[in-house]
């Protein structure tokens, strides 16, 4: 099972988190939680998975992150922990 990357993600992805984040109004805290959690280098399927948080939901494939969604939006693919 691949592990996050966090360095490396091309310029495209990289705006389109960013943006995703601004819009859907992500705090700081949020960001905090998000980073501890890929601080500890989790695993991830191969294919589509999501992570929720109290307030938000993290949307990736495989090793990159993909998007970031608000709680009351739907992720798709595998729940990991």
């Amino acid at each position: 099972m691949p592990r996050i990357k966090r360095r490396g993600l091309p310029k495209a992805l990289c705006d389109h988190i960013l943006l995703r984040i601004q819009e859907r109004g992500i705090t700081p805290e949020d960001l905090r939680l998000m980073a501890a959690w890929m601080d500890g280098e989790p695993t991830v399927p191969e294919g589509a998975w999501f992570k929720r948080f109290d307030t938000f939901i993290l949307c990736g494939e495989g090793e990159w992150v993909k998007t970031v969604l608000t709680a009351k939006q739907t992720g798709i693919g595998k729940e990991v922990g």
